[in-house]
């Protein structure tokens, strides 16, 4: 006599979604650098930034209203302005509110020496992003130096070979279709007018303002406790300081504050203080000296401020 037996059916194994990160870094290798939307921070932006990136968003998420009469959404865009205005933190912050991967490509990353390197890997890098088959953000940062304009050509090997890599770049910008594209340059005058053509939209990242840089001075100074007046005088003294250098700054002040006292070292002047942080923190040669760096005089106001500053409890 047979023995019944019930059959439990099989479960099936789910596969696991491939983490988009992980797929976008094994198609690039080391042609870039791929990072996640969790790890983004929310920058601090001007009233015109922070309208025109509203405003991208909201085309795209109404991409069928738009399409019904006859316009796409935007897919690119240029960053322009000084250096450490905050340009990646945009592109990363941008790429997060649309929940997927940055992939950041440097000029290093691309620009070789040898003759048809480079050419080779603008063709990589966006080849690799079309075999990941996962949308991203690319962002290309210093974009005139493999971005230039040709009007300077003086027909040597070096031109000739960067004539030849814009040739491969503009063709791949305009085929571009694996997400949003985002340029950025320090110096938005040597980019070719061919490559500049080719971006939807050009928003310039400029230094920041009074409330801009209320706002950083507050974030970066956090877990210490300074009050409005406080940060009003730092505010004001810190004009034409860009965002990377106030961060630096403030860095700098909470280090100090950390490590002077296991030196034996005094904490109970301001002046010194951040005297000693600007003098080993300077901007970039090329950007105009803000007004905290240029000399004893701009460290003045700081003694007002109440010190030292007292740390928030968690």
């Amino acid at each position: 006599m047979r023995r019944i037996v019930d059959m439990q059916p099989t479960r099936l194994q789910k596969k696991q979604a491939e983490d988009p990160v992980d797929r976008l870094k094994e198609k690039l290798g080391n042609t870039a650098d791929v990072r996640a939307p969790a790890d983004a921070e929310e920058p601090i932006l001007s009233p015109s930034v922070r309208t025109a990136l509203y405003q991208w968003m909201s085309e795209i998420r109404a991409k069928k209203d738009l399409e019904a009469v006859g316009v796409k959404p935007r897919t690119n865009a240029l960053l322009y302005g000084p250096p450490g205005c905050g340009k990646t933190t945009l592109a990363h912050h941008f790429a997060a509110r649309l929940g997927i991967p940055l992939v950041v490509v440097g000029a290093e990353n691309i620009w070789s020496s040898g003759l048809g390197d480079s050419e080779l890997k603008v063709a990589k890098l966006f080849n690799g992003l079309i075999e990941a088959n996962t949308p991203c953000v690319l962002f290309i940062d210093e974009l005139e130096a493999i971005g230039g304009t040709r009007s300077a050509n003086t027909g040597g090997s070096a031109d000739n070979a960067r004539t030849s890599v814009l040739t491969v770049l503009l063709r791949k910008v305009e085929e571009f279709a694996c997400g949003y594209l985002l340029g950025a340059t320090n110096r938005p005058d040597d980019i070719d007018p061919a490559l500049w053509r080719r971006f939807n939209m050009q928003i310039a990242i400029n230094l920041p303002g009074e409330e801009e840089r209320f706002a950083i001075v507050r974030r970066y100074g956090l877990p210490y406790a300074f009050s409005d007046d406080d940060i009003d005088i730092l505010t004001n003294a810190t004009d034409g300081a860009s965002p990377a250098l106030l961060r630096e700054l403030m860095e700098g002040v909470k280090r100090t504050l950390v490590v002077r006292p296991r030196m034996n070292m005094p904490i109970d002047d301001p002046i010194d203080i951040f005297g000693s942080i600007i003098a080993a923190t300077m901007p970039p040669p090329e950007m105009e000296t803000p007004k905290l760096w240029r000399g004893s005089a701009a460290l003045s106001p700081l003694a007002e401020i109440a010190w030292p500053p007292s740390r928030k409890e968690n």
